[in-house]
């Protein structure tokens, strides 16, 4: 069976950092576009940063760019989110999906929240 679990999330303090892992079973990270999305409840999922299994290259949300670096490990399976110089409005529930439909850009797979499989999210709270 396929499972992708994130983990990592948690309490910090705005200005501080916390890596996100979206470790994955039942299929290999490198095969296929994983994404990073986030959710605040009432509002819509929003991307945060995606990346296409085709090219490898990387699509991050205007928000996000210069704090946050999606990096992939093979050997473990595994997709990380790096944030830094975090803040209070990047508090959410972040979730990571995996797509392997072709020719789907990491922008578009971003912008329309592709994935045929989810996680079920971490919590990350920016709060002093």
């Amino acid at each position: 069976q396929v499972q992708l679990v994130e983990s990592g999330g948690g309490l910090v303090q705005p200005g501080g950092s916390l890596r996100l892992s979206c470790a994955a079973s039942g299929l290999a990270v490198n095969d296929y576009s994983i994404g990073w999305f986030r959710q605040v409840p009432g509002k819509d999922r929003e991307g945060v940063s995606c990346i296409s299994y085709e090219d490898e290259s990387i699509h991050y949300a205007d928000s996000v760019k210069g704090r946050f670096t999606l990096f992939r490990d093979n050997a473990n399976n595994t997709v990380y989110l790096e944030m830094n110089s975090l803040k209070p409005e990047d508090t959410a529930v972040y979730y990571c999906s995996a797509e392997r439909r072709p020719r789907t850009s990491p922008q578009f797979m971003c912008l329309w929240k592709l994935g045929k499989y989810w996680g079920q999210g971490t919590r990350v709270t920016v709060s002093s």
